[in-house]
């Protein structure tokens, strides 16, 4: 397994990690994801730390919290061994202090998350997503004391424009604040928005990505194919609109680029589609997940080699799509593109 040192830190994570998105399963969207008991995960846990993949990723509104307690039960007695990352922010009930990232919800939210996980530390804890109704210095400043206090080691945040992050780290160096070494974003060769501001901006300011549903949202697994409908257990049946929008003729091209590169190579669509992400610049870690012991076997065969610059290009042709403004000069006029060079 590859490490990676995560963002402007010295964390080293795995390039493969595991999202526990899968465990528990309670309410509508997670059961449809998977529901992994805490026997179950343990064997994935043993699987991955087996590859080199130390780093589980999770959030407590994942099961309103049953996944980080599921994820607390498989890693007992091996915290030592493991890297935990999970998230909050994210509305866990309706009541005024049970959403966003004010003072008091964070530390509530910490606490409650380290007796879940069954630790008196995290790794990692991430914002789920900005919280435009609290001052970022009352975020920060509270996320900095947490640090101090010795409940997390590194923060991150999830899903942030780059406008949002910029103005983190911008009073994190400010006030001398701990800063955000990692963004969590969804990104895939069906999904390629992150390319054009947080890409840079993670490049820039030297912030690793976490790639959140690298096989968006399970349609780059090799089972969704032009003129055939969906299969029967794809989850895509019940959380499709919960995911990000995805132009079907687009991906049924990309997908027909993978069938072409798996012949030539002999690896599997989905290992491909992750093999094309570990190659992208600013990219730390790619969260995969699994329902089981096959497809987590299956996605680890993601890593120990390399697409060639041919293959790696052939899929940036097919997943391409315009900008938006004020992105799109910078790739199509040669004297913005001047200006603005591709990151390497």
């Amino acid at each position: 397994m590859e490490y990676r040192n995560l963002g402007a830190s010295g964390l080293r994570v795995p390039v493969l990690s595991f999202g526990a998105g899968t465990f528990a399963g309670n309410g509508p969207l997670f059961s449809a994801w998977g529901s992994t008991d805490a026997t179950e995960a343990r064997r994935l846990v043993d699987i991955c730390l087996e590859a080199g993949v130390n780093l589980f990723d999770t959030a407590d509104v994942y099961s309103a919290g049953a996944s980080e307690e599921v994820l607390g039960q498989a890693i007992r007695g091996r915290r030592d061994a493991v890297l935990i990352s999970t998230k909050t922010a994210l509305p866990m009930g309706d009541g005024p202090a049970d959403w966003g990232s004010s003072r008091s919800r964070l530390i509530k939210s910490v606490d409650a998350a380290l007796q879940r996980l069954g630790t008196d530390y995290i790794d990692l804890l991430q914002l789920h997503a900005f919280d435009a109704s609290t001052p970022i210095e009352e975020v920060l400043s509270t996320l900095d004391d947490l640090m101090k206090a010795g409940k997390i080691r590194y923060i991150g945040a999830s899903n942030f424009a780059g406008w949002e992050l910029m103005k983190s780290l911008a009073i994190s160096d400010k006030h001398g604040y701990a800063r955000h070494v990692a963004h969590q974003v969804y990104y895939s060769l069906a999904g390629r928005d992150y390319e054009w501001e947080l890409m840079p901006l993670g490049h820039d300011r030297n912030v690793g990505a976490l790639v959140w549903s690298p096989l968006a949202w399970g349609r780059l697994t090799g089972k969704i194919r032009r003129g055939q409908p969906l299969p029967e257990k794809s989850r895509l049946h019940e959380t499709a609109s919960f995911g990000p929008p995805v132009d079907d003729e687009k991906l049924f091209d990309i997908v027909d680029v993978l069938d072409e590169i798996a012949v030539e190579t002999g690896k599997s669509v989905p290992r491909i589609a992750l093999n094309w992400l570990l190659s992208r610049p600013t990219v730390a870690s790619v969260i995969i997940g699994a329902r089981n012991e096959e497809q987590l076997r299956q996605n680890l065969g993601a890593v120990g080699w390399t697409l060639s610059k041919e293959q790696i290009e052939r899929l940036d042709k097919v997943s391409e799509v315009t900008a938006p403004y004020p992105y799109f000069p910078y790739r199509r006029q040669e004297g913005f593109a001047r200006l603005n060079p591709p990151l390497v």
